[in-house]
């Protein structure tokens, strides 16, 4: 069966911050001698332009602009950069722009110099409001400076803004957690990203581990988290994510169905469909800053073909995070399988009250997205 093509979108890594936090493990490099901003815009631009014969023809949905903390660039080194993806590739009109802000003095000022350059959306690293826990965290911005960001960005022409929060953290009760959270409801964000604190490999964290809330702890904090948000109109539609009305993240939305992303940048992640060689293609950038702007060697790293046996559960890693219903058009559309390459596997999924069916979708349960994991295996 042949593939469709879904939305494209475009994810642009900067990997510079001021300083690495001790649960990061994204691929981020502390600022020590400077940094390259118009020669790193330079490449990301050339980056871009290589992938392009990937896409002919096509238009991007949205754009992400992480990190690593992409507001240490200027608003002018923004500008440039979107200014050279539009002369590049085709944006659609109501294409939504989203870019990674810390919330600390320098970066909030900077804000309406974003929105000039074509930011649509921001998405600001709070964490916490409580000062012993954004020391914990290794953060460098204080909270009142977390509020004074948030409230600014209210100000702004923005179509929606977000607050990453963690829950969850070292010694953290389930008081300190639902105060962190009624203060992030306070800002009004239309978006919120609640998310527990893991600790991941390779981490500071990891050689370190802080004493983290029991299991049954976190499950009080969620719960009661989960019930505040509610109240206060936010709707849960990913694992980790609440909205208002409307303001689902579209970039994020494109990823968990199964869209298409070219990634630029450092390390950067993308996946592109080739419908005439019937190929779902993944592409891994060159991680370090230094390899990735050396003229002697290119910039992608990795490039691999998704075979047929790991369609399935690419798919269902990807869509069943979100808790909205699946087309099951969709499958076959985005996969190139007939729906009966899943079937066993989705009928053992429903026997086990992890996923309902109806005559045209499938959707997670609230079992299954408690216990996604299990899920995903029956579909490896």
């Amino acid at each position: 069966m042949s593939l469709l093509l879904p939305p494209l979108s475009l994810y642009i890594h900067i990997p510079w911050c001021i300083q690495k936090c001790p649960y990061c493990d994204f691929n981020s490099h502390a600022v020590k001698q400077g940094i390259p901003e118009q020669e790193y815009i330079s490449h990301l631009l050339h980056d871009l332009e290589q992938d392009l014969p990937w896409v002919p023809n096509r238009s991007i949905a949205s754009i992400f602009i992480g990190g690593g903390t992409p507001s240490v660039f200027s608003a002018q080194g923004i500008q440039q950069l979107l200014d050279g993806v539009r002369a590049r590739i085709a944006l659609q009109a109501d294409c939504e722009i989203t870019m990674e802000a810390n919330p600390g003095t320098v970066e909030a000022d900077r804000f309406a110099g974003y929105v000039a350059a074509g930011v649509t959306r921001f998405s600001i690293g709070v964490q916490s409001f409580q000062p012993e826990q954004l020391q914990a965290l290794g953060r460098i911005h204080r909270a009142d400076e977390a509020i004074r960001a948030a409230e600014l960005a209210t100000q702004l022409p923005l179509n929606s803004f977000n607050l990453d929060l963690m829950h969850g953290l070292p010694k953290q009760s389930l008081t300190d957690a639902i105060a962190d959270l009624s203060q992030a409801i306070a800002l009004k964000p239309p978006h919120l990203s609640w998310y527990q604190l893991t600790i991941e490999p390779n981490t500071a964290f990891a050689s370190r581990p802080p004493v983290l809330p029991q299991d049954e702890q976190l499950w009080d904090i969620q719960e009661q988290g989960h019930q505040l948000l509610l109240a206060h109109g936010y709707q849960q539609y990913e694992t980790s994510a609440y909205a208002l009305p409307g303001h689902q993240c579209q970039h994020n939305l494109n990823y968990w169905r199964y869209g298409d992303y070219l990634g630029i940048g450092c390390g950067a992640h993308g996946k592109v469909t080739l419908p005439n060689r019937n190929t779902i293609l993944r592409t891994v950038k060159v991680k370090h800053p230094k390899g990735y702007m050396d003229l002697t060697r290119p910039y992608l790293d990795q490039r691999t073909e998704v075979n047929s046996d790991d369609r399935p559960f690419e798919f269902f890693m990807n869509r069943l995070r979100l808790l909205e219903p699946c087309p099951t058009t969709d499958f076959t559309a985005y996969t190139g399988l007939p729906v009966e390459t899943i079937s066993a596997a989705m009928a053992d999924a429903i026997k086990l009250e992890l996923i309902q069916q109806q005559p045209h979708h499938w959707q997670i349960t609230p079992k299954g997205a408690r216990y996604l994991n299990d899920v995903l295996t029956l579909f490896m």
